[in-house]
């Protein structure tokens, strides 16, 4: 039997987009929501009015046209554009943009728009989805055109090289500035200095005092939490203009050596021109120390001091105090613990302070010093000084003889060269080696021996190396404090008739108490006396 064909039947689905091609005088005209982006990179003169021009441009621009709805011209200013995540009017564009308030943007290039490829595809995707227009007018791209995304790839690309170049000469002036001396400072938020008509680093003398009330402070034994809470309470505002210190704005005030009159140059550097990643430069790149830069603060002496008592905390392996004269400056002889200050009888007439170990009831094993009250600890400081005073110049003598005998570097010095060059060799070969590996074919056993056999020779060396700095460094330490107590101390003139606390600081490091009562203070040169013995009946 024949089968009946059923004959074709085609409907034809009429388009519902306007492709361009087809209007009719019926079709409505749908105005589109137009804004424009504009950015400059700096705040200067110049720049400032190139950004004005911008944005008077795109708004009478975009209101000429009668087919245009005029939404916003979005701006940043002073802001770099290899990223787009500080760019508050940009974020701000593109935020109404994805939520269908916008359906054309107007930008001048794409360099304008953004330096990072990464950043401005990315965009451009997220604009297209939701069928937004971005127009660059240099480069007479439109995005939704069929050739915008590899156009835009292309120019984009450029636009990132062209920012890695920028910032690469940017670094190079940076270090050429460094390598000539030239010294700049964050005036805004660095405390005692402003730019000078020269423009040095210049005093403001008000701001100096409280620089001058921090390092005093500290070299009388305060911590830094103690000196910004006085400074916080006293309502002298932070180098930010903040109400609150912190102990390390502080700490970072004591340690800056430019308050001495010298500069430590590029201590940081960027390792991602993108994003302006920084990193602590520790020798990856070079540095450069100016002595006599400019105008100091501080007498570089006392600044130099200040770096000892900092170390000098550091190395005490507790927790340092200053809430007390005596505070992290006595240790028991039997557990090496601080003594602390402890409150007897505090409800009868009987009431007072003495000093013990902190530790004295918290081990199995009870501390058997004794305590002493501050009068006594005071009078053991006091005799121990007189001794040494009744021997005045053999005591500034042998400060001297200690110096050149303990400080004499010539052998160290010669030493760190010696294993410094030995060093270079190695990490030589182990170029040489791993450079002939990747030409040829080699026994990778063989390779991974001597290559493992060169690392155990660098490491061994390095140990080595670093051994002989950190014996360099305390022996420097070593003569600084004892000039420093030199200084003090030969000041001092006859025998000692009260307790001084601005001596004490400066000339003690410690006191020691055993149980059998005896005292010994260590001098900052090293030296250790013995004061009177105090018994048992003295102590308190």
């Amino acid at each position: 039997m024949q089968r009946q064909v059923t004959k074709r039947q085609v409907q034809v689905i009429q388009p519902t987009i306007n492709t361009g091609f087809m209007q009719t005088t019926l079709a409505p005209v749908v105005k589109k929501r137009v804004a424009a982006y504009a950015r400059v990179s700096t705040e200067h003169e110049e720049q400032q009015t190139s950004y004005d021009a911008q944005v008077d441009y795109y708004t009478k621009k975009i209101k000429e046209r009668t087919d245009w709805i005029f939404v916003e011209v979005y701006t940043d200013k002073g802001i770099t554009g290899t990223n787009t995540k500080r760019r508050e009017g940009f974020n701000r564009m593109v935020k109404d943009a994805l939520d269908g308030k916008i359906d054309l943007i107007l930008t001048k290039s794409v360099s304008r728009f953004a330096r990072n490829t990464v950043d401005t595809l990315t965009t451009i995707r997220k604009l297209k989805e939701r069928g937004v227009a971005v127009y660059f007018e240099e480069q007479s791209i439109n995005t939704l055109d069929g050739k915008g995304e590899l156009l835009i790839t292309i120019m984009s690309s450029i636009a990132q090289e062209e920012s890695r170049s920028i910032s690469d000469n940017v670094t190079w002036g940076q270090r050429k500035r460094f390598a000539d001396g030239k010294v700049s400072l964050g005036y805004k938020h660095f405390l005692g200095y402003e730019k000078g008509e020269d423009g040095l680093p210049q005093i403001v003398e008000e701001e100096a005092k409280i620089v001058r009330f921090i390092y005093r402070e500290f070299l009388l034994g305060k911590t830094g939490s103690h000196i910004a809470k006085t400074l916080t309470e006293a309502g002298v505002p932070t180098p930010g203009g903040k109400k609150e210190w912190q102990a390390s704005t502080v700490m970072s005030i004591l340690q800056n050596e430019k308050y001495k009159g010298a500069a430590l140059l590029q201590k940081q550097f960027t390792i991602d021109f993108l994003e302006k990643k920084m990193k602590v430069n520790e020798g990856e790149v070079p540095q450069y120390y100016i002595e006599h830069s400019h105008e100091p603060i501080i007498d570089p002496v006392d600044h130099d001091r200040v770096q000892l008592e900092i170390g000098r905390r550091k190395g005490l392996d507790r927790r340092y105090s200053s809430a007390h004269l005596f505070s992290a400056r006595v240790i028991c002889g039997d557990c090496g613990g601080f003594y602390g200050r402890k409150l007897w009888h505090s409800n009868d007439i009987y009431r007072s302070f003495i000093w013990q170990c902190n530790d004295k009831y918290k081990k199995d094993h009870r501390c058997k010093t004794p305590h002493l009250t501050e009068e006594k600890l005071k009078e053991a400081f006091v005799d121990a000084l007189n001794q040494r005073m009744e021997f005045k110049e053999e005591t500034l003598t042998a400060c001297r003889l200690g110096i050149e005998a303990m400080c004499d570097l010539t052998e160290l010095e010669a030493g760190i060269r010696t294993i410094t060059d030995e060093i270079a060799v190695l990490v030589e070969l182990s170029r040489q080696l791993i450079e002939e590996n990747s030409r040829s074919v080699q026994d990778q056993d063989e390779y991974q021996r001597k290559h493992a056999a060169l690392v155990e020779r660098y490491e061994e060396a390095d140990g080595r190396l670093k051994a002989l700095q950190a014996e360099r460094s305390r022996r420097m330490d070593i003569r600084k404090n004892t000039e420093w107590f030199m200084e003090i101390f030969s000041q001092q003139e006859g025998l000692l008739d009260e307790f001084d606390e601005g001596l004490f600081f400066a000339l003690a490091d410690v006191m020691t108490i055993y149980h059998d009562g005896r005292v010994v203070v260590r001098f900052r040169d090293g030296v250790e006396i013995e004061p009177s013995p105090i018994s048992s009946s003295k102590t308190a």
